[in-house]
């Protein structure tokens, strides 16, 4: 007697608190992807209709890369474990960890792969770049050197991929460290930066929580919608594929239904 398994019943069950029903907001307009409200209409039709192909079954790989301390594991653990540990140890080559989300009633997976600032281990990491659909690069916002460094592993991170098909983020930490006057200098520097490489700019911090759970929905839900939407291209390509063929199979009968006369298919 043999069991059959569905694919979808062998992953984990989606966390109540992991639950998108609607599309999260941008952190500031001067610096988002986009500034819509709802989902795209498609989007939210597919999802209606499960027309959303092999979306739940996917996992889209986050890599999370910047400067030495500048937060990057405690962010992390801050959204997955909701812990902060002031007394981490930096990353050695790389980590991750799976988030299971459910968006607009579909599961949906984000590997999230936190990666060394050491530059001994850059070449460690940058190997774990590759196939990534979300770049997130962080700084500190007390560090203006942090700042400065982020074209550069924007470069190498876009070294391993290709740069059409990645969603940047551009994020800076301890917020919590920062005097108001303090931020607002620095925040100006870094929307400028985020404008200039096309990247969605967001301010968090992980010893409070502030901003991190908006900030990951954000990020799930932007690479859901950007799956979905891919998929319902190459189905609908696949369609009208099917379409010419059919098409061009009927000319070629009707071509030599003529040729022989009206009594060859007889």
């Amino acid at each position: 007697m043999s069991v059959r398994v569905s694919a979808m019943s062998v992953l984990p069950p989606v966390r109540r608190d992991r639950i998108i029903a609607q599309l999260p907001q941008y952190f500031t307009r001067e610096a988002a992807l986009h500034t819509k409200d709802e989902f795209n209409n498609k989007v939210k039709t597919a999802c209606q209709e499960q027309r959303t192909g092999t979306v739940g079954f996917r996992i889209s790989k986050v890599i999370v890369v910047g400067d030495l301390a500048v937060g990057k594991t405690c962010l992390i653990n801050r959204f997955c474990k909701d812990t902060f540990d002031k007394n981490y140890k930096a990353t050695i080559g790389v980590d991750f960890e799976m988030e299971r989300f459910e968006v607009l009633g579909v599961p949906f997976s984000l590997q999230l792969w936190d990666t060394a600032g050491q530059e001994r281990f850059k070449c460690i990491a940058s190997t774990y770049y590759r196939g990534a659909q979300v770049v997130i690069i962080a700084f500190d916002v007390n560090d203006v050197a942090s700042l400065g460094h982020v074209r550069q592993w924007l470069e190498d991170a876009l070294r391993e991929n290709d740069p059409t098909a990645v969603q940047l983020f551009l994020v800076g930490t301890k917020k919590d460290l920062s005097s108001p006057a303090q931020y607002s200098q620095i925040e100006q520097d870094a929307l400028k930066i985020a404008q200039e490489i096309s990247a969605e700019y967001w301010a968090v911090s992980s010893l409070t929580g502030e901003n991190v759970k908006e900030f990951f929905f954000r990020v799930a839900s932007l690479a859901f919608e950007t799956n979905v939407l891919a998929e319902l291209e190459k189905s609908g390509s696949r369609q009208i594929g099917e379409v010419v063929r059919i098409n061009s199979t009927s000319n070629s009968l009707y071509a030599t239904s003529k040729k022989k006369g009206p009594n060859c298919c007889q």
